[in-house]
């Protein structure tokens, strides 16, 4: 990185940084003031208030970055151009696109750091924040669950799943055969799952076997009963109360797999999301490329039609992927379309602005939307 990267970069990580230290302190000053009623109830410390906003600002970053990048891309760029420092660069013989490099290099890496964020840990902390005051609130938590496997054909009913625990209460497994006959019962006062020998401990157990008419033919009393073939996990069993929107990546992906055989107007929530959680880190990307022609201008009046443009533009990107998200998720339209095409209909509107303003054409007056006669006349 040379002495011109380092200048742009600089001039705008500072402007970023602001953005995002200046957005996460409204929001942070905006939900307190909403909880801390909540706070003194449930009589958290310093430590605790930490903890739980340490677990919300991942997602409440995901949705500022795209906002934070595209402001400071308008400021700084806004900034050179009304300095004419752009139009020495320029004049000096670089090109607008070896100007803009830095800037591009630095939303990738922003959409680097979104889709980290948005693997797991952002889609989470809304489960999280509900796990967080309802254990606060009762010491334990909890909530009853009904599970069917389809596969292997076992249905569960569990009396109450801990909350961030591996241990379940008053479990009640029926194994069926392939024509849905109850062929045998496992019932348990408590139920862990040991995630390194993938094994359930059932305790204390009852084992109940059933004949084809549906007559117990023998029981038997266990203090312990491990069984290490069920494919369940703690999370698997969880998922049939889970929202979409709330799940990982990884979640996403094994609750498809694992539910493959439900109606596809169940699974067209899941699949949308699945494929929403992929793109929507390239939106920082999108909003780079939107900006960055858009922030470059050479009259002040340019500039300002450029920043409303540019900001019309990022309100119809944020409308459009919460549309198509609405319509991936009741099954109107395919989940990857749903997920995927305002980030190519935009992507491809910046890469359209940026071929306009590399070469010299003003993109920011419209008139490349206009016909030619109209132009004409």
């Amino acid at each position: 990185m040379n002495s011109f990267d380092r200048y742009i970069t600089r001039n705008f990580l500072q402007a970023y940084i602001y953005c995002i230290v200046g957005f996460i302190a409204i929001w942070l000053i905006f939900d307190i003031s909403d909880s801390i009623s909540t706070f003194f109830d449930l009589h958290f410390t310093l430590g605790r208030v930490l903890e739980f906003y340490a677990t919300q600002i991942p997602q409440i970053l995901v949705i500022l970055l795209p906002v934070a990048l595209l402001l400071a891309l308008l400021f700084v760029l806004g900034r050179m151009s009304r300095a004419n420092e752009i139009v020495s660069m320029l004049t000096a013989g670089t090109s607008l696109i070896r100007i803009l490099r830095p800037l591009f290099i630095l939303g990738i890496l922003t959409t680097a750091a979104c889709f980290a964020l948005n693997y797991s840990v952002a889609p989470h902390a809304e489960m999280v924040r509900k796990i967080f005051l309802a254990e606060d609130k009762s010491g334990s938590g909890g909530e009853g669950q009904i599970f069917r496997n389809r596969r292997e054909s076992r249905t569960w009913f569990i009396q109450r799943l801990r909350p961030k625990s591996n241990v379940f209460d008053n479990v009640e497994v029926l194994q069926q055969d392939s024509s849905d006959h109850v062929t045998m019962a496992f019932l348990a006062e408590r139920a862990e799952f040991d995630l390194h020998d993938h094994a359930w401990t059932l305790s204390p157990a009852k084992i109940v076997h059933y004949d084809a008419a549906g007559n117990i033919t023998s029981e038997s009393l266990e203090p312990n009963v491990v069984i290490r073939h069920w494919s369940e996990t703690p999370y698997r069993l969880r998922s049939a109360n889970m929202r979409a929107e709330l799940m990982s990546l990884p979640e996403l992906r094994d609750y498809l797999n694992f539910n493959s055989d439900f109606p596809d107007t169940l699974l067209a929530p899941f699949r949308t999301h699945y494929h929403y959680r992929i793109a929507l880190p390239w939106t920082c990307l999108v909003v780079a490329l939107i900006a960055a022609p858009l922030g470059v201008g050479f009259s002040r009046r340019g500039v300002l039609t450029s920043v409303a443009s540019a900001i019309l533009l990022v309100f119809a990107l944020n409308f459009s992927t919460h549309f198509f998200l609405a319509l991936g998720e009741g099954d109107r339209i395919p989940a990857w379309i749903a997920g995927w095409a305002p980030v190519i209909v935009f992507g491809t509107i910046g890469l359209y602005l940026l071929q306009l303003r590399s070469s010299n054409r003003d993109p920011s007056d419209f008139r490349w939307l206009l016909p030619r006669r109209i132009l004409a006349r």
